[in-house]
């Protein structure tokens, strides 16, 4: 048997000395290879000859007193991104994807979507080809949530279901491998790679530029991880590849991680703490987005509306950070930089016909400049994220939320004045740790006050690591929970559909995303408050080109008539074709 060989590394991120965290990083030879009599098999025999010879350049490469020493002074970081040499142990073609098809599942969140872009465009750029085609696949990754247990669980299903594919491709002269993507990844760690062998490579969300390196060592028959947090990894010099070439949207990523600590949250500990894009890199991606025709892009961030760029030395001014009214933080409020307002009055102008929407902010984070920003400019959508996750001040202080339910009213109050007809969605949680009747039923009377258009409610689930699982108890029986939720669900839908009710006969700019999944008949699309909009796939009056009748396609402004509504979805039928600005002479 080889002997095992365990080597712990701290990659590229030491060039930026003692910026960098290590929660935990494992690059592990977990499967020992067996030394029977050779037979008189010549691909066996080579296969076993490279694994040796790659077992022996690991052997030799650098130990963890070499990084150490490494990590001991701070080094600048470059500018501009550069070519790296490879590790000593891996040559530049073993970090070659030679072609090899990779297949890519993605759960969750936007911002997972986000970085199944970000980990493709590493991938490609470095050999790989995509495939949508499970079957054909030689490298699987899936991009996993943990913000639940349920979404976890998932995951281990399909762990299941690969199973089988794996094993008859171990028959076969290309191995299949599987690989762990995102915030599962970051949670469980080596913990994945001991329940489930089948499992060769583990990376962190701050980990992807890392993929080609730990692909190499799985293709050695070894398994492989990667899950450091960075304090400064933000992708921007990736440029995401969309994964849908007829996408009429897509989602730019303005900063990474969290600092609220809410007790019940799992995203600092699997995506560290708030870390922004300098300003002209996300301009930039943007304009390459608008240039492509897309005709939508949503701003990304755990907390998105805490940006704080302070890339640049000028941009350290000791301006004060202002807080919505009657909100504080968990931490020491920064200083400087250029916030969130500043992005967004930039990216707003790249292109006016281009809709401008972020998620998923913090209440805390609503100043005044913002709100009016998005009053004044067309092209921001009047749709504002405000998660709740509780309507009783006791619970949300367990939950270390940072307000009250008063001030949270209030502020709704604000946002309503500062923007009329603005379109409210927001979280919910059921059955927090500690959470009584009476508390249930002041969420149930905070959805019927507030009257939000869309909803997101969950039934509490612990996670490790949080807060809430080292001081405060789960003490709420499942079953609780579960008609908890039933009873806010049933809410929600009831206050929804009088909210979308008040949209009937009046005239609604819609974003066509293409044909309704329910009738082929029917097109699809978006208002500016987000709501899902069907109508007929007929033809309509171009206002563009007036006299033509034409028929719409994805990433074409619709005017739409709106005839019904449901606690979800508007429906209606077109009046013509226009564009964004063009739609304000309708209004």
């Amino acid at each position: 048997m080889h002997s095992l060989q365990c080597v712990l590394q701290v990659q590229r991120s030491l060039k930026w000395g003692p910026l960098v965290t290590v929660s935990s990083l494992l690059l592990r030879t977990c499967r020992a290879h067996s030394s029977l009599p050779s037979t008189a098999n010549p691909s066996r025999e080579r296969q076993e000859n490279g694994i040796q010879d790659f077992s022996s350049r690991l052997a030799t490469g650098p130990t963890f007193q070499h990084f150490l020493r490494s990590a001991s002074a701070p080094q600048e970081k470059p500018s501009s991104p550069e070519a790296e040499d490879p590790p000593p142990y891996l040559t530049e073609e073993e970090l070659l994807g030679r072609q090899r098809k990779v297949y890519l599942e993605t759960y969750g969140c936007q911002m997972n979507v986000n970085d199944t872009e970000i980990a493709w465009s590493i991938l490609q750029k470095s050999g790989y080809l995509r495939t949508n085609n499970v079957q054909e696949a030689d490298v699987i990754l899936l991009v996993t949530c943990s913000i639940r247990e349920k979404a976890e669980q998932t995951i281990w299903n399909r762990l299941h279901q690969l199973k089988t594919l794996k094993t008859k491709r171990l028959r076969s002269r290309t191995p299949l491998r599987i690989g762990i993507l995102g915030c599962m990844a970051e949670r469980l760690k080596e913990e994945i790679l001991n329940r489930e062998k089948l499992v060769d490579l583990l990376a962190g969300p701050d980990a992807y530029r890392d993929l080609p390196r730990l692909l190499a060592i799985a293709e050695s028959g070894q398994q492989a991880a990667n899950v450091l947090l960075s304090l400064d990894e933000t992708y921007a010099d990736v440029l995401p590849v969309q994964t849908s070439p007829s996408a009429t949207s897509a989602f730019v990523s303005i900063m990474r991680g969290c600092n609220n600590m809410c007790s019940y949250c799992i995203v600092p500990f699997t995506r560290g703490r708030e870390r922004s894009r300098p300003v002209a890199s996300i301009l930039e991606e943007v304009r390459k987005l608008s240039d492509q025709g897309l005709k939508e892009v949503t701003l990304l961030g755990q907390n998105v509306n805490s940006f704080r760029d302070n890339s640049e030395v000028q941009f350290n001014n000791a301006v004060s950070t202002k807080l919505s009214r009657g909100f504080t933080t968990n931490y020491k409020t920064k200083q400087g930089g250029l916030r969130f307002s500043h992005l967004l009055d930039q990216v707003s102008r790249i292109d006016p016909e281009m809709r401008i929407r972020f998620t998923s902010p913090h209440p805390k984070d609503f100043p005044d400049e913002v709100l009016q920003l998005i009053h004044e400019r067309d092209n921001i959508c009047k749709q504002i994220h405000l998660p709740a996750q509780s309507g009783s001040s006791r619970v949300l202080e367990a939950m270390r939320r940072g307000y009250s339910r008063e001030a949270y009213v209030e502020l709704v109050h604000h946002i309503r004045e500062s923007i009329p007809g603005v379109c409210l969605s927001s979280d919910f949680i059921a059955g927090f740790c500690g959470e009584t009747e009476e508390d249930h039923l002041q969420t149930v009377s905070l959805l019927r006050e507030v009257q939000y258009n869309t909803g997101f409610l969950f039934a509490y689930s612990m996670r490790e690591k949080t807060r809430a699982y080292h001081r405060l108890k789960d003490d709420v029986p499942e079953e609780v929970k579960l008609r908890r939720l039933e009873e806010l669900i049933t809410v929600f839908r009831e206050e929804a559909l009088k909210a979308n009710k008040t949209s009937v006969d009046c005239t609604q700019l819609v974003l066509v995303e293409g044909l309704s999944k329910r009738s082929v008949t029917d097109l699809c699309g978006r208002n500016d408050g987000n709501l899902k909009v069907i109508f007929p796939d007929a033809e309509m009056e171009d206002d563009i080109n007036p006299g033509l009748k034409v028929r719409a396609q994805p990433g074409d402004y619709v005017l739409v008539k709106i005839t019904s509504a449901s606690s979800q979805t508007l429906k209606g039928h077109a009046l013509c074709k226009t564009t964004l600005k063009g739609s304000l002479t309708h209004c």
